[in-house]
């Protein structure tokens, strides 16, 4: 892969999300705060922290520009004043050249020193440091995975004078820790793998290590100058993480078309296998005949009459030419988009994985007398995947009558080979093209207002970039706003509006958070919202409702998440560009895969079924 450095972006646009600018240190986020996460140290005084086997902290430690430095000889080790028995920790660390300090957990004053009773975190400068035992390493015991596209151990550590980013979870079913956002370990206190390590550590001399079950936090004084700041906990309790809603709302889904059959369609398969009904797309064709059209993505597309329709006729069925299986559930027949101008012409688009597997196509169809025949496919574009997973596939039509293609990094995970940030290849971005035109030898044009048209080392494609997974993205019917909810990694879903030009992060960040051994360059936008893995683990986006059958939900974005099943409605200013409130909608937490609108501005959502009855609609 060729490797290009990031253009410096001037977005000369109507309306520009807050760009990225160095976050205050020592201050909660908006989802930090309406999920339960505490100050551990405000960037003033070290007042949650004392000496280990002291009343007081000691004066080789000393706040300087908001940070919390061990600077003076005979520091000694710092513990937190309470005590912690499941939570979860995130702080930011500055070390010097050669530098080397720790993070303990479960630390109890039974020993001599902190490192008796407490597991280790290491840090440490890994060019310089004197220890093998690299930063991020649960000391002696655990350490990342080997990175796929390298081979060798996963670093995700920023260098010597840099802030590192350090996620700590601690729970008796399960533990983890992330550097920068990338997951070096998963480990369970007391398992049979766990005391395995500890018995060929040097622990083993030690009769209370890793056996307590609440302690004290401690940060090390290894003789070396090291900073630390945005030091923040939350306790993990019996009672639910807090929900980063302002109440709920009053209404509920409902199935859409209770009792509908789609033709063609059975639980079973030929080979008497069950056979799911993935409708992946719900969408309709704007041409005043309220007719609604449905994904499926096994490859079929089917026809609603309107939305009282009882039955689904299939309009066209490619699963000749369409890959899908349950164990690669990211390929199939991902979008569909209607021509603007479908009414007189006819076309329509696909976007999929072609049936040899880790190609992504997008294609025009042409229907005739509302009939359409597979023969009149016509490729625009075909792309070359290089894992079967993080696909995108949204496409949809702006106001401007312009195709945007969302493109997933190429997958896998942590984006091994840099693609989001990379202007030279199209993944990890939101492509625009011209369906009506044809240029350079390209079966679609490419409009001239592109961003990066005419810059070397870019594809014009391109419209803006930075992103992992998009899933999904669609156009706000009356402003033309364009939302997109981009999947995360290891620990935060996010919601950006986008921009001409824009970079929004990946795989530098992961939400507003550092990810990565690298850090951001140039303007990166930050998400409009996000939400952290203990709330849900796999947005699925919607669309700004613009219907009239419940008014309560006018103007807000609609959106879900895959796992919890949780659903919600944002509410966000444009203007003041922040988000008013976020809404609870009730629900029987089912995994939605995706939202859909028809004609009428009503959105729906969808669910994966075994008898086809998993569309619902929202009502008062």
């Amino acid at each position: 892969m060729i490797k290009t450095p990031l253009a410096t972006l001037t977005l000369l646009t109507l309306f520009c999300p807050t760009l990225a600018l160095a976050q205050e240190a020592n201050q909660l986020t908006d989802a930090e705060s309406r999920t339960g996460w505490k100050l551990l140290f405000d960037g003033k005084s070290p007042e949650n922290f004392r000496n280990y086997k002291k009343e007081t902290i000691s004066e080789g430690w000393v706040v300087e520009d908001g940070a919390l430095v061990r600077k003076e000889k005979g520091a000694g080790d710092i513990i937190t004043k309470d005590q912690y028995e499941s939570f979860e920790l995130t702080l930011e660390y500055k070390i010097s050249e050669a530098g080397n300090s720790g993070l303990m957990f479960h630390v109890t004053e039974v020993g001599n020193t902190p490192w008796q009773t407490g597991p280790e975190i290491q840090v440490q400068d890994n060019v310089h440091g004197h220890d093998p035992q690299k930063a991020g390493w649960l000391y002696q015991l655990y350490q990342p995975p080997e990175d796929p596209a390298t081979g060798k151990t996963v670093d995700a550590t920023r260098p010597v004078n840099e802030w590192n980013q350090l996620y700590v979870r601690i729970h008796p079913d399960g533990s983890e820790i992330n550097m920068n956002g990338v997951q070096y370990a998963r480990f369970k206190k007391g398992s049979d793998d766990w005391n395995k390590l500890v018995a060929a550590s040097k622990f083993a001399q030690f009769e209370h290590f890793g056996k307590p079950t609440k302690g004290h936090i401690a940060l090390q004084d290894h003789g070396d100058v090291v900073a630390y700041r945005n030091i923040k906990i939350r306790e993990i309790t019996d009672a639910a993480i807090k929900e980063p809603v302002d109440g709920e709302l009053s209404i509920k889904a409902v199935p859409a078309f209770p009792g509908i059959s789609w033709e063609g369609y059975a639980p079973i398969d030929d080979n008497g296998r069950p056979q799911s009904f993935r409708p992946i797309v719900l969408t309709h064709s704007n041409d005043g005949s309220n007719q609604i059209y449905v994904a499926e993505q096994h490859g079929k597309i089917y026809r609603l009459a309107g939305p009282d329709a009882k039955e689904a006729k299939l309009f066209i069925d490619l699963t000749d030419r369409i890959k899908y299986s349950d164990r690669q559930n990211e390929e199939g027949l991902l979008g569909l988009a209607m021509h603007p101008e479908y009414r007189t012409n006819g076309k329509f688009y696909l976007y999929y994985t072609a049936k040899a597997g880790l190609l992504s196509t997008i294609s025009e169809f042409t229907a005739k007398d509302g009939q359409v025949e597979p023969s009149s496919e016509r490729v625009l574009m075909q792309l070359e995947q290089p894992f079967w997973n993080h696909n995108g596939g949204t496409i949809a039509f702006g106001q401007d009558g312009f195709m945007y293609i969302a493109l997933g990094d190429g997958g896998a995970g942590n984006d091994p080979f840099g693609n989001a940030q990379n202007l030279n290849v199209m993944l990890g971005s939101i492509l625009r093209i011209d369906v009506n035109s044809k240029s350079d030898g390209k079966a679609y044009g490419i409009p001239q207002d592109n961003p990066f048209v005419g810059q070397a080392d870019a594809q014009p494609e391109i419209y803006a970039y930075g992103v992992r997974n998009i899933w999904r993205m669609s156009f706000d019917q009356e402003t033309g706003h364009l939302w997109a909810a981009d999947v995360g990694q290891n620990q935060w879903e996010e919601i950006n509006i986008i921009t001409k030009g824009g970079n929004y992060g990946w795989n530098r960040k992961e939400g507003t958070h550092p990810f990565s051994s690298i850090p951001a360059e140039g303007s990166v936008i930050d998400p409009i919202w996000e939400y952290d893995h203990q709330i849900g683990k796999s947005i699925t986006g919607g669309h700004v409702y613009r219907g009239n059958a419940v008014p309560e939900l006018v103007g807000k974005y609609l959106y879900a998440d895959y796992i919890s099943g949780k659903l919600w409605a944002l509410d966000y200013n444009y203007d003041q560009q922040k988000v008013i409130s976020n809404m609870s909608i009730p629900g029987n937490k089912m995994p939605v895969i995706t939202f859909g609108e028809d004609e009428q501005g009503e959105v729906y959502f969808c669910t994966v079924t075994a008898d086809g009855q998993g569309i619902f609609k929202f009502t008062k």
